[in-house]
């Protein structure tokens, strides 16, 4: 007996399709402008006004190509319930406990693959902007979060939850979203990011919230970039790597059980309302 076909969109290998898609939008466009600076001496691959455009043009376009051919309504896709705010409260310690955590992960990695030069410059590119530190604040903390979760917890996170299980929806969300930044040295955090996104939209249904989370999450990583001198003499990081690991053990875990303690806030509310 054949195993009944999934219908909904997108499957895993539609989302791998659509992602490539995506990238390849920006690649045709980017690599004849490579090619012109190169021999012309030009900087028009940078220029502010193209990746706007190119930026805010491709990412429409994959949205509104796979809204159309999920042939689902927006709020499927688009999930925008009310969310208890004060979830917000402990995302911010969860996120300093598990950076501390992957850190460590990502030395054990640098000795087994150790970072070329090119990376940690293309790395230290991203959070800088043709605007100065604002630029980087508006570019990494909310054009980003906006865009990556409206196509990675709306669009293929959504259509993955109609046609698998929750676990491996999360899971391969995130592998996805780990592997659309491009390297295996950042994909630790991202993955670990992706799980925590995927399980905040099952538990609260909002979309926003995944991006607000998104967004404190990489405004805290732009802040460590901008200020690592002085970050790097405060006690907490002077402190012994045994107790600094038990420490972010602790407060990632304690953060991660008070957030699921008060994702249940509005769930109840819902509930009594139905009952009276």
């Amino acid at each position: 007996m054949q195993q009944p076909r999934l219908k909904y969109y997108p499957t895993i290998l539609q989302a791998i399709h659509l992602l490539i898609l995506y990238l390849f939008i920006q690649t045709i466009v980017d690599f004849p402008l490579a090619l012109i600076d190169y021999y012309k001496g030009t900087d028009y691959l940078y220029h502010p006004v193209k990746k706007v455009v190119l930026g805010v043009g491709s990412t429409l376009f994959i949205l509104i190509y796979g809204f159309r051919k999920s042939e689902v309504p927006f709020k499927k896709v688009f999930p925008l319930k009310f969310f208890n705010p004060l979830i917000l409260i402990p995302l911010v310690p969860f996120f300093w406990g598990i950076q501390n955590l992957i850190e460590q992960v990502n030395i054990a990695i640098e000795k087994v693959i150790p970072a070329p030069a090119w990376f940690w410059e293309l790395f230290t590119n991203i959070f800088e902007s043709d605007f100065g530190w604002w630029g980087a604040f508006m570019k990494v903390a909310i054009v980003a979060p906006i865009v990556e979760e409206s196509i990675f917890r709306g669009l293929i996170f959504q259509g993955f939850r109609r046609n698998y299980n929750n676990f491996v929806s999360v899971v391969m969300s995130a592998l996805l979203f780990s592997l659309f930044h491009l390297n295996p040295w950042q994909m630790p955090a991202t993955f670990v990011l992706g799980l925590l996104l995927g399980w905040l939209v099952i538990r609260t249904q909002s979309l926003i919230l995944a991006i607000i989370a998104h967004s404190f999450n990489n405004l805290i990583v732009l802040l460590t970039v901008t200020y690592w001198q002085e970050i790097n003499t405060h006690a907490l990081f002077l402190m012994e790597k045994k107790e600094s690991m038990l420490l972010s053990v602790a407060v990632a875990g304690l953060s991660l059980i008070l957030i699921y303690f008060l994702s249940l806030w509005p769930k109840r509310i819902r509930q009594k309302n139905h009952s009276h």
